[in-house]
């Protein structure tokens, strides 16, 4: 085994979780009635991830998204009046926004949260359509947690061992889910996975009609495929996770929000981390094992920026690697309809649901 995958990494500083429900709701000054949940920003690549809260009749115009976005709504409705992405989501609806998308009315229906991962930055147009009013960017971000005492993820294995800053001690504003069910979120009742109905759109999509697929070697873990892109290797997922995953490197970043039940995590606390805790996984971090603690669904959003690859242990061979190939053939084979994205030159292939209830795009 090659050294550098540091082996025994064990970080001692700064983990990379962070409970969503012990932060503050920042409000932006360029998109009244807007306000967000810091959780992680990049100097280098400008990504940052945020908890985004929009208050009821919040209506948000030109908008252009210099990077690609993704989300998930936890709580609340918003509407995509028209456009190519035209579409209403509801709670449990996961969505993908392609970059150079400029999204010409946004309205929230209702007091509505939603797990944002924007991969580079949002510019806001004032009335005229044209001129630039404000741009929103990884740097805004790190500012406003500076600003506030809070500390974002770590970035790299080199920033986990840094010594800990002392905890954010402002008021604490949990989300609207908290104390609540969030596998519900994901997770169909009787007859609404059959139902071709509740596919949104191909670009958004309500989670609950895409079927878990289980392989029977792994019988504790199911997995909804979501999107897998071919240029940049990018998979998002919903995992079930009842079992226990065995040793793996994360050989690229990822991360993923516990929806229900408590996960067991490397150098976390015996009860685990329970619903609204954000994880970040830095290029090459290694997991002996990842287990759910106690006896509730672990359900937990993923995105994985590149492959992850199984061991036995430090220094055994490499068991498997599993990237978006692999992802992709996973849901290929359990008859989930992949369609590609409705934009030109966008690389990325979105869950819709079953084969056969495919629809046609908005």
């Amino acid at each position: 085994m090659n050294p550098g995958y540091n082996p025994e990494f064990r970080p001692t500083g700064i983990e990379g979780g962070i409970d969503t429900n012990t932060l503050p709701w920042i409000d932006l000054p360029m998109a009244p009635g807007m306000a967000i949940k810091p959780l992680r920003a990049s100097v280098e690549t400008s990504m940052f991830t945020v908890v985004v809260k929009l208050r009821r009749g919040t209506e948000l115009s030109g908008l252009v998204y210099l990077g690609a976005m993704d989300l998930i709504v936890l709580s609340g409705a918003i509407s995509y009046p028209e456009g190519p992405l035209a579409g209403h989501l509801g709670p449990g609806t996961w969505g993908y926004v392609p970059a150079n998308a400029r999204i010409e009315r946004l309205l929230a229906t209702e007091d509505t949260e939603f797990l944002a991962n924007f991969y580079g930055p949002v510019a806001f147009l004032e009335s005229d359509g044209k001129s630039v009013a404000g741009l929103l960017t990884s740097l805004d971000i790190m500012a406003a947690a500076r600003e506030r005492g809070i500390t974002l993820v770590p970035n790299t294995l080199a920033e986990c061992m840094q010594e800990r800053p002392p905890a954010y001690r402002g008021p604490a504003e949990p989300l609207a889910i908290n104390g609540s069910n969030g596998e519900a979120l994901v997770v169909a009742a009787e007859g609404i996975a059959a139902d071709p109905g509740r596919a949104v759109h191909p670009h958004f999509i309500d989670t609950r009609s895409v079927p878990w697929v289980i392989d029977p070697n792994v019988p504790d873990v199911g997995l909804k495929v979501l999107r897998v892109s071919e240029e940049t290797g990018i998979t998002s997922l919903i995992v079930r996770h009842n079992g226990v995953a065995g040793p793996h490197y994360h050989l690229a970043a990822a991360d993923f929000m516990v929806l229900s039940g408590r996960i067991g995590y490397r150098a976390g606390p015996p009860e685990g981390y329970g619903p609204g805790v954000w994880f970040y996984e830095p290029a090459g971090a290694r997991h002996e094992a990842t287990q759910r603690v106690g006896e509730d669904d672990l359900v937990y959003t993923a995105n994985l920026y590149g492959p992850i690859q199984f061991d036995e242990g430090p220094g055994t061979p490499i068991a498997a690697v599993m990237s978006w190939m692999q992802y992709k053939e996973v849901a290929n084979s359990a008859g989930i309809d992949l369609v590609k994205s409705t934009f030109a030159d966008d690389a990325s292939l979105l869950a819709w649901g079953p084969i056969g209830q495919k629809g046609a795009a908005l």
